[in-house]
């Protein structure tokens, strides 16, 4: 009898694997959570697609979306054993989760998978991954990459074939609004891709005409993935993914677990706006805490680097009145009033009178009833400063003991995660915001967006991705210790041509369009940021960039804050960038949009980036809405031709080019149309026609 019983109770369990094994070679689970149905199948693959909507397909078939690639194969072929759903609450909201777990087969290594997939009922059109892999083999297993998210897309013949929005970072300063098509691939990796330049924002997104798909990592610090968009010659599918390669050699040993990032796919319609700001929401509820909107930082900006480097104290007091005249409430002063990057004490031949003098430059400026902004590079030590001599260990060092260079200011990274560069920094501070006076940080350089790992054995460091990851927390500092000294000072970062990093946004609290290449990258980077954290000013840079006219327009139509360097009565004679000298006809014209921008403030609206698609949409469009008025904005070089108003709710409404000073009639809700012609841009208020 006890024979028989042992008989049934080890036949039975494999019986019911069995039973259950079978089961799931037969089905396919799907999930649905909004617009997203994700489908998974018995060979642990995935299928996309919209929920219930009569499109064209996302993808074909099923695909193998989550592998690893071994020292000797992609492992990516896995039979499905196991699923759960559970329900849940947590920090984000209430959702469903589904584990999958399953076995690889047809490799020599053995590799069990989990797939976590949980969405959240208040994050529709979303599904939040987590996958880990578990070396069940008794061999090591040589691990170079995992691979999150692996999507093939199709294609339906639009003109591109896809639009798309690729937040990283390079010395080329890409557009951030990229068309896709046959050809096309970028790797946008998110770590150093120069010495100097690297980092971003976490998201991919591709999209078509009929809707769009987005992935990325949702970790709480930066992470050094890619985030490769392909489309490949003659291909009829755009591919996308999170990977995540290792630097060094990982060896997953027999019963080690691998954990990759979490990561995402989520579905829309229109372009990417409506990913990032819900990408957002979900990274601020998981803790990320965005900046709080400062007054003083939607104020008009005027800069003294008209006259560069070496400037006077007699050119900028002798510009004081036109800035007050023309309407601009901030003066920043720049690059030059510093011994060298890294010892940031005034240079005496610029200020004979030292800390005094200084302090008695922002006196004047504020008698002027004027804000004062100062300039500064932190984290770059040059090396002849008397910091680095006094503190070479500072440095941030490879694992051969190479500095990490700053080509732009000729200078080393200091580690943003040693006591020393933190201290230096409090101090530093303390100079500029007590000692000085002054109301308001710019930070200024590529290199503010990441650093390289920090092998440097001075610092101690249990990891060397320790330095990448704390970036983030670097910038908390100056931003706290900011605002604990003035608790309205303004702090403007600009990773000069980076996407900024997600990680440093809550610390700053004016963006800034960090030298545009041309005023498309403006509009670009407003609806960006806009997108991100609303609340927050951004300012469109200096509008002598290239076009002034089309930069002004393309600020203040997007909602940003106007800004500029003009010179007067003359330059400093040892400029090399141009010469600003602000004409009688430019000052009218400074004037005139900056009377524009004070009776608007558009920067303080509603942005509305879900009415017009930025890539398909023609001409260009933005909205921003305050109350029940519309200001619409449209960008083209030269355009004839019919324009859909969106977004409005009332009956009938009354158009009016606000730059122009031009009345376009009537408009009604249910036929939002009119013609139009313009060249470059073309300004229009609605407002209810009964108001």
């Amino acid at each position: 009898m006890r024979m028989k019983n042992n008989f049934i109770n080890i036949i039975l369990p494999g019986l019911s694997f069995a039973l259950l094994l079978s089961a799931c070679e037969r089905s396919t689970t799907v999930i649905e959570n909004g617009k997203l149905m994700l489908e998974v199948n018995a060979r642990m693959q995935t299928r996309i697609s919209f929920a219930g909507e009569g499109k064209k397909a996302l993808m074909d078939d099923f695909q193998n979306t989550e592998f690893l690639v071994t020292g000797n194969n992609t492992v990516q072929n896995f039979k499905l054993s196991d699923r759960k759903k559970t329900f849940f609450s947590d920090r984000v909201g209430k959702g469903t989760n589904w584990v999958f777990s399953g076995r690889s087969f047809g490799y020599q290594e053995t590799v069990m998978k989990n797939v976590s997939i949980t969405v959240y009922d208040n994050f529709s059109d979303w599904a939040f991954y987590k996958v880990r892999y578990i070396n069940s083999g008794i061999k090591d297993i040589v691990v170079k990459k995992w691979v999150n998210n692996a999507l093939s897309i199709n294609t339906q013949n639009d003109t591109p074939d896809f639009w798309s929005f690729q937040g990283s970072s390079s010395s080329e300063r890409k557009d951030w609004i990229l068309p896709v098509k046959a050809g096309f691939f970028q790797k946008n990796f998110l770590g150093m891709n120069s010495s100097d330049y690297g980092g971003g924002i976490p998201v991919i997104d591709i999209w078509r005409k009929d809707g769009g798909i987005a992935v990325g990592h949702t970790e709480m610090v930066p992470k050094i993935v890619s985030l490769p968009v392909e489309m490949k010659e003659n291909a009829t599918t755009a591919n996308i993914s999170v990977e995540y390669e290792f630097s060094n050699v990982h060896i997953l040993h027999q019963g080690d677990t691998l954990n990759t990032f979490g990561t995402f796919i989520s579905l829309h319609h229109g372009d990417y706006f409506s990913t990032l700001r819900h990408f957002s929401q979900f990274m601020q509820k998981k803790g990320i805490v965005m900046p709080e909107a400062e007054p003083a930082a939607f104020e008009p900006i005027w800069c003294a680097w008209g006259y560069e480097r070496k400037f006077t104290i007699a050119e900028v007091l002798g510009t004081l009145e036109k800035v007050k005249d023309i309407g601009f409430k901030w003066v920043g002063i720049d690059d030059g009033f510093q011994k060298a990057d890294g010892d940031w004490d005034v240079n005496t031949k610029t200020f004979p009178g030292g800390d005094d003098q200084m302090r008695s430059l922002v006196d004047k400026i504020h008698s002027y009833g004027l804000k004062a902004q100062i300039w500064w590079a932190p984290l770059a030590v040059a090396p002849q400063s008397n910091l680095f001599a006094s503190h070479p260990e500072i440095i941030i060092q490879d694992q051969y003991g190479v500095p990490e260079y700053i080509t732009w200011w000729d200078s080393y990274y200091m580690s943003p995660v040693y006591k020393g560069t933190i201290d230096h920094t409090r101090e530093t501070i303390q100079m500029f915001l007590g000692k000085w006076n002054y109301d308001g940080l710019k930070l200024d350089g590529q290199h503010l967006n990441a650093c390289m790992p920090d092998y440097n054995p001075q610092h101690h460091l249990s990891n060397p991705q320790d330095a990448p990851e704390g970036m983030p927390a670097f910038f908390k500092v100056i931003y706290q210790t900011a605002r604990q000294l003035k608790p309205h000072s303004i702090i403007e970062l600009c990773p000069c041509g980076d996407a900024m990093s997600f990680y440093n946004i809550p610390y700053t609290n004016q963006f800034v369009a960090s030298d545009p290449e041309g005023s498309k990258q403006i509009r670009s980077k407003g609806k960006t940021f806009k997108a991100i954290a609303p609340q927050t000013a951004y300012f469109g840079d200096h509008a002598e960039r290239s076009n002034s006219i089309e930069n002004f327009a393309s600020t203040i139509g997007v909602g940003g804050v106007p800004g500029s360097k003009f010179t007067w009565p003359s330059d400093n004679l040892f400029v090399t960038e141009g010469h600003f000298v602000l004409t009688p006809e430019q000052e009218t014209l400074w004037k005139k949009w900056i009377t524009i921008y004070n009776q608007t403030m558009l920067s303080t609206g509603n942005y509305r980036g879900d009415l017009y698609d930025i890539g398909y949409d023609k001409p260009e469009t933005h909205v921003i809405q305050k109350g029940d008025t519309l200001y619409y904005a449209f960008y083209a070089d030269n355009w004839n031709g019919r324009l859909t108003l969106k977004g409005l709710t009332q009956k009938e409404y009354m158009l009016y080019d606000y730059y122009n000073n031009k009345d376009y009639g009537t408009v009604m809700a249910d036929k939002p149309e009119i013609e139009a012609s313009f060249n470059k841009f073309l300004l229009l208020m609605a407002y209810p026609a009964n108001k």
